[in-house]
């Protein structure tokens, strides 16, 4: 198997709203890719925080375009935002292992390209939905799952976690589980929770048939015992996805809530946000 790790620029133009997509990580003939959204009018000379997502479907299908939204407005707001290739099962063959890996290959690809990105290496949010959500939550907690050749000098733990009704259990009864058996020990954030998580919030409805409310309640409670944040924001009547734009409503009180855990954060100014639409 041959992995490549490198920068290449398939659409160039302004650092000003400017789009590129780039390949980051390339397994064999497999190419994967991110999006970046950059602040409007933003100076060269700054170093912007970064939010990297995740997309959801169960590490089974999905593509980096489901959050195309999210990055829109939280590049406005003045966040560098990156929408994220992974390896599927659908697409690719393979395990929910496989996406782990590549995610964390995401985070060490945008830190080690700081300078490139104007971001700010310390001020890196992953999020994600579902099993996207899973994944920027095990960049943080989850030490197994690296490339075979990648760097590891280089951090694959973000400093924040904005997480969509996220799959954080993986362990018997959790999500996932008849994937991941018993490797769920060292796979599932639940039960990898340590002292030194990031600063996290979940944004739950109370009618998720996969995340049950009293998983995240749980999760509050660990974190709360390593003496780490966790907000936890619930969503009367709402199911699996609400947070989505086609759910417009949902998306924009979600979308408002997120803001204001990210200014709590200081990782955005207080400041009338810009228009949802």
């Amino acid at each position: 198997m041959k992995i490549k790790y490198f920068l290449f620029i398939v659409v160039i133009s302004t650092i000003c709203s400017a789009q590129e997509k780039i390949i980051f990580k390339q397994i064999d003939s497999t190419k994967l890719y991110l999006d970046v959204y950059y602040p409007e009018q933003a100076e060269t000379g700054k170093a912007y925080p970064a939010m990297v997502f995740f997309f959801g479907g169960g590490w089974k299908n999905g593509n980096r375009t489901h959050f195309e939204n999210h990055a829109k407005y939280f590049s406005k707001r003045g966040i560098v935002c990156f929408l994220v290739d992974y390896r599927t099962q659908s697409t690719n063959n393979t395990s929910p292992f496989e996406s782990l890996k590549d995610a964390k290959s995401a985070i060490r690809f945008i830190r080690k390209n700081a300078k490139r990105f104007y971001i700010d290496s310390t001020k890196i949010i992953a999020s994600g939905g579902s099993a996207g959500g899973h994944l920027a939550a095990a960049t943080a907690l989850i030490q197994d799952y690296n490339q075979e050749t990648e760097d590891l000098s280089l951090s694959c733990i973000p400093n924040a976690l904005v997480l969509f009704n996220p799959v954080i259990d993986n362990g018997p009864g959790g999500y996932g589980y008849e994937r991941i058996g018993d490797n769920y020990k060292k796979f599932s954030p639940l039960h990898n929770i340590k002292k030194g998580a990031p600063p996290t919030i979940i944004l739950l409805g109370t009618n998720d048939k996969h995340i049950p409310v009293v998983t995240a309640e749980y999760y509050k409670k660990v974190m709360d015992k390593v003496e780490s944040r966790c907000d936890l924001v619930l969503y009367e009547g709402e199911k699996h996805g609400f947070f989505n734009y086609k759910n417009f409503e949902s998306y924009k009180k979600t979308l408002t809530e997120a803001d204001n855990f990210l200014v709590s954060l200081g990782y955005l100014e207080d400041k009338p946000v810009v228009k949802i639409e």
